[in-house]
């Protein structure tokens, strides 16, 4: 009932990661919203979520892993019920930054109460499994059922479904989930709580805001100083600290150190690519919210109808080998994106997402394996929220990077295609207007004085996004290149720990013991 319970709140805390997204122009035109207010939305929901991970596994290991998780569905019920009756979209991005702490609480509240049923190593590595199938899940379903629903009902509806299952949930694990935390004796580390919280934010922040173009700007280039001072006093108290939240002696361990860079490289290569795509099916294609999340299915259903293989393989040839494997695989259907053109059709994208859809379901649960096995079990609050932030930065600097990427690119390419697309001089510089002022969303606007100018618009706009695609992939393809090749170096083939036992022991803090601290260290 445990991993059962486990594996529906982090399903229930992924469905609005990309579903929330496929509403945003129904929102926009139903709230007048703007396009900053639209980006905060989303970002609203990421940035505690990824600020407060830290903190969040700490307080679970500190007052017990089922009052996290109970507190973190509350959270999530709260902030969903704002955002379905929020008049505004102030109050919608309140309601996403409510549920966002609630999945900072969840992520690492779930992997802990698995760490913590689950003694013998294969049976942790099935568990993760289903749990990373839940997360894909989560991520798989909500743009499908929320582009049913903002085709038939209002958008509010869109936070129904999460409301609903984290409320029974709720109910559910108060009543059946067992009670657990860390038999150590830890004190709060509010210096290394604060400083993670300001370094994450304003790394976050920095990207987010940069996203939109403005690298250079005063605002990104403060977010990003003030990250850099918060992350370097981080380590320095953390490493003075007696009863650190994220001990820097657990990046000794080179397994823990390998799957912190894959975790992070990873999920900025994937979320960064399928925000991509997405706005190329949606912009370029002319595909539906409900198309979209349909054409998108395959890269995150992978995750879920491979979860009971990759268990097995990863008991079979170890963890480290399938990742390996996962990686390249994905490498090479992200690279395959490069001979999409702007008229692939369904069918042959279709293919190339399948292939990188099974390279990520191969890679994603032998990654959190690694990671929660590399540590003794009484690290596993601490090894799942560092795990867990990993994830949410690397989700949170996907899109950034990649939507500045895509508009770059495409002005870049632009006014090459549109010298050879004949249209009078007039147009050319009407179409350029347009992109300069809207930036790639123009393809959502592009109408010229006669069908055939706008057509052959059009067509020079697709070509440039096509190739500003095509960086997208590649910088993708490379990413998780490098990360195959990190895993392969740091992690190995096997990297499979015996019962119980870390793959590396991680140096204790010298400390006065006891036979009874020992004892309960070892629990």
């Amino acid at each position: 009932m445990t991993i059962l319970l486990a594996c529906v709140g982090v399903f229930a805390s992924y469905l609005p990661v990309v579903g929330v997204s496929v509403a945003l122009p129904v929102i926009q035109r139903a709230l007048d919203a703007s396009t900053t207010g639209l980006q905060w939305i989303t970002d609203a929901f990421i940035l505690p979520t990824a600020a407060l991970l830290l903190t969040c596994g700490i307080l679970g290991e500190l007052y017990g892993r089922k009052r996290l998780y109970l507190a973190g569905l509350a959270s999530f019920c709260v902030g969903s019920l704002v955002c379905l009756t929020a008049p505004d979209v102030v109050l919608v991005c309140v309601g996403q930054a409510l549920a966002g702490v609630g999945a900072a609480a969840l992520l690492p509240a779930t992997l802990a109460l698995i760490s913590h049923v689950c003694q013998d190593h294969r049976e942790r590595a099935r568990a993760i499994a289903w749990w990373t199938a839940s997360l894909g899940l989560g991520l798989t379903l909500g743009p499908v059922v929320n582009g049913v629903i903002v085709e038939h009902l209002s958008w509010r509806w869109i936070f129904l479904p999460a409301l609903v299952i984290g409320a029974a949930t709720l109910v559910v694990g108060a009543v059946l989930l067992p009670e657990s935390r860390s038999a150590r004796e830890r004190h709060p580390d509010v210096p290394g709580q604060l400083l993670a919280v300001v370094a994450i934010t304003g790394l976050v922040y920095g990207v987010i805001e940069g996203g939109g173009g403005e690298w250079a700007s005063p605002t990104v280039v403060t977010a990003f100083c003030v990250a850099a001072a918060a992350f370097a006093a981080l380590v320095a108290v953390e490493l003075r600290s007696p009863a650190p939240m994220l001990d820097m002696r657990l990046f000794a361990s080179r397994a823990f150190s390998g799957a912190a860079f894959v975790m992070a490289v990873t999920l900025f290569a994937q979320v960064g690519l399928v925000f991509a795509l997405s706005e190329y099916f949606g912009l370029v294609h002319h595909a539906s919210t409900l198309d979209i999340g349909v054409r998108l299915l395959a890269l995150n259903g992978f995750t879920v109808l491979l979860a009971p293989v990759v268990g097995r393989l990863m008991n079979r040839v170890g963890p480290g080998a399938v990742l390996v494997a996962g990686l390249v695989v994905s490498c090479a259907g992200a690279l395959c994106v490069c001979f999409f053109h702007a008229s692939t059709g369904t069918g042959a994208a279709a293919a190339v997402i399948a292939v990188l859809g099974v390279g990520i379901a191969l890679a994603l649960a032998p990654i959190t394996t690694i990671a929660m096995n590399s540590l003794p079990r009484r690290l596993a609050g601490t090894a799942g929220a560092a795990n867990s932030a990993l994830r949410q930065i690397g989700s949170a600097l996907g899109p950034a990077v990649f939507g500045a990427l895509l508009t770059h690119h495409t002005l870049a390419a632009l006014p090459r295609h549109l010298a050879g697309s004949g249209l009078a001089p007039g147009d050319r510089g009407e179409v350029q207007g347009l992109m300069s002022h809207v930036g790639i969303q123009a393809g959502a606007f592009l109408r010229l004085g006669t069908p055939e100018a706008t057509g052959r618009a059009f067509g020079a706009y697709g070509a440039s996004f096509t190739d500003a695609l095509h960086v997208c992939a590649l910088v993708s393809g490379v990413g998780l290149l490098a990360a195959a090749v990190v895993a392969a170096a740091t992690i190995g083939f096997r990297a499979r720990a015996r019962s119980g036992e870390p793959v590396e022991a991680v140096p204790e803090r010298a400390a006065p013991r006891t036979a009874a601290g020992a004892q309960a260290e070892e629990d």
